[in-house]
């Protein structure tokens, strides 16, 4: 019975010593749990639920989806024989590129946009969007980040309103954010003409300053307090958008961003892995080549095939 001696009560008298110890530890634990009920109502909920005059804006290539989406409305165009293999091999070179390097390069850009309008350029909006949902099933519902889908979700949760903000085609932003249950989207406007692309521009491409522009006509036309709202992006061409709102994000970020993310202390949030070998070499640059490898071996196939 000495063994259990332990389990039995102890007959020892505390000191006074261990009395004021245990005092002060349950004061503290007091303390401590009154801190935490304080700060919890010093700071509310993010995002707050109910607020009908916040919102959140949401960059789409590299932010919510991987990779860029003119590239896998491309694939999809091509797969239904809108241009040839040489503007395929083109498309996938621009992707390439921008997986590794993980920011836009506006000559890149600009050239792929052009090359979209000029595919376009004769077909019906109707037709497009038709396109565009089954090209979102075929190559885009894959690649949506879950994290970043699951930030969209809160504002959505809270009651409010979310839209995507992208250089892609209105048209094709349309599609991705009826799919993922959003508000709505603010893309770039190729000019129609009684419902027929005429292959040109309104204005210029949403990039960069001109998607701040967007976000703040947008705020304008709403009614919404851009201190209150928030915005995510992984670029740091969204450095003008980020700025207008009181909670920006930088999601994936580029060095860049992640940088004057740091600088200001903003929110990061970084849901890659291969970028993040990237880092350390040949994981990233195997990446490319087989993304570069794929594209070669479809288009020896669709010529063998022809």
């Amino acid at each position: 019975m000495a063994a259990l001696g332990w389990l039995t009560p102890r007959r020892r008298s505390a000191t006074a010593r261990s009395v004021l110890a245990g005092e002060a530890s349950a004061e503290a634990a007091r303390k401590s749990s009154q801190e935490q009920e304080l700060t919890s109502e010093a700071e509310p909920q993010f995002p707050v639920h109910g607020d009908d005059r916040a919102a959140a804006f949401f960059d789409l290539d590299n932010t919510v989806m991987q990779g860029a989406a003119l590239f896998h409305f491309g694939r999809g165009l091509y797969k239904r024989k809108f241009f040839e293999t040489r503007d395929l091999a083109r498309f996938a070179w621009q992707q390439a590129w921008f997986r590794l390097a993980g920011v836009e390069d506006p000559e890149h850009m600009q050239d792929a946009r052009d090359s979209a309008l000029s595919i376009v350029k004769g077909h019906r909006v109707a037709e497009l969007m038709t396109i565009g949902e089954e090209i979102y099933d075929e190559y885009m519902a894959e690649r949506i980040w879950p994290g970043t889908r699951a930030l969209a979700q809160a504002h959505l949760d809270a009651g409010q309103r979310v839209w995507l903000v992208t250089a892609a085609p209105v048209e094709i932003a349309t599609v991705i954010a009826r799919r993922l249950g959003l508000t709505g989207a603010l893309g770039t406007v190729a000019e129609s003409v009684d419902g027929i692309y005429t292959g040109k521009l309104v204005g210029e491409p949403l990039h960069g300053p001109a998607k701040a522009e967007a976000v703040r006509a947008l705020a304008a036309a709403e009614s919404l307090d851009l201190s209150r709202c928030a915005a995510y992006s992984d670029s740091h061409n969204d450095i003008p958008m980020l700025s207008l709102v009181g909670h920006p994000y930088a999601i994936n970020p580029d060095t860049k961003l992640r940088k004057h993310a740091r600088q200001f202390d903003w929110r990061l949030r970084d849901y890659r892995t291969a970028r993040k070998a990237a880092k350390v070499g040949l994981p990233a640059a195997a990446g490319v080549g087989a993304v570069a490898g794929g594209t070669a071996a479809a288009i020896a196939l669709h010529r063998r095939r022809r």
